[in-house]
């Protein structure tokens, strides 16, 4: 595999542990720019980053970088994917990739018109596990799928000024835990939800911190989502069919899911894949489409993740001044 030089904007902590996994697959981190140029420099001596540039247009006129990994907060990731792409670079970002279906339109249509790449990076469209599954469930491992149900609950500090509850750095679950929850649903679901019922509980600043979403698709598969931010609860993914169940715990980096059958309840466990590698399929595959091989599947399935959550969001009148 040819070499693919990396750009890193925002240099928190999921940047630290991306830039370990470009680093594993790479070999090295070409470039990062940071808000705080102190900090940029920072992480460059730590992860060992070739150049610390003091503005994103100075990385981004770079033609050494080939591809931007975009770890901001996600209320400011339309301008960064957008300055990236107009200047010719392919980009990975964080979820949640935009904040709504509108901008990611606009970035899908920008892309395509300069034969660009941009993702999502969002673990579970990589992770061998669920490759492995989805073949299994096709292969009628646990009969007809009638139901998919999905749980998130993260226990944040009550503070109205971090980003979990602040509205002006579009705070809520929804574009924080929400996107795994629904990119998993998604995943397992034959079609996209036509149908969507939800009600929430809205913290003191606005934003969304309890939720239920109830949907069905044309192929009459439902799912329900519980989503809670003052609430901690498993990370549990369901899929159910009529001959059996899987079950996918901890499942946003998941390497091991159980298949419980309905005629007997037996449990088999189906392994794939290693948690701890999480990052570093996200690099891989978005190095093997830079290089030309493979397909961008994933971006269909966010921009579909983002119109559910645009809905979502609609029916709790739930919008930003930004938006």
């Amino acid at each position: 595999m040819g070499q693919v030089n990396w750009g890193i904007v925002g240099p928190g902590g999921i940047a630290s542990d991306f830039a370990q996994a470009i680093k594993e697959v790479n070999g090295d981190i070409f470039g990062v720019w940071g808000r705080k140029v102190e900090k940029a420099r920072d992480f460059a001596d730590r992860l060992g980053v070739k150049h610390v540039y003091e503005e994103t247009s100075e990385m981004f006129r770079d033609e050494r970088i080939d591809v931007v990994y975009i770890a901001t907060p996600h209320s400011v990731h339309y301008s960064y994917i957008m300055d990236a792409l107009h200047a010719g670079k392919h980009v990975l970002c964080e979820k949640a990739i935009t904040m709504n279906g509108e901008q990611l339109q606009e970035i899908i249509a920008l892309a395509e018109s300069k034969n660009l790449i941009v993702a999502e990076a969002m673990t579970i469209y990589h992770m061998p596990l669920y490759e492995k599954l989805r073949s299994l469930i096709q292969q009628g491992k646990i009969g007809k799928v009638n139901m998919v149900n999905v749980i998130f609950g993260s226990c944040k500090e009550n503070d109205p000024t971090n980003r979990f509850f602040n509205p002006d750095l579009a705070g809520g679950g929804m574009l924080d835990i929400g996107t795994y929850a629904l990119s998993f649903t998604r995943f397992f679901l034959s079609g996209q939800p036509t149908e969507l019922h939800t009600t929430v509980k809205k913290h003191e600043t606005g934003v969304d911190e309890q939720s239920g979403i109830v949907m069905k698709n044309d192929e009459n598969e439902m799912a329900v989502v519980s989503l809670a931010m003052r609430a901690k609860m498993p990370k549990r993914g369901i899929v159910a069919g009529d001959e059996g169940f899987i079950t996918v715990d901890n499942f946003p980096r998941a390497d091991q899911a159980t298949i419980t059958y309905t005629s007997d309840g037996s449990v088999e466990t189906i392994e794939a894949g290693e948690e701890g590698k999480a990052l570093q399929y996200e690099v891989k595959a978005m190095n093997d489409l830079i290089l030309g091989e493979g397909e961008n599947w994933t971006l269909p399935l966010s921009r579909q993740v983002m119109s559910l959550m645009d809905t979502a969001r609609q029916k709790w009148n739930l919008t930003y001044d930004f938006e």
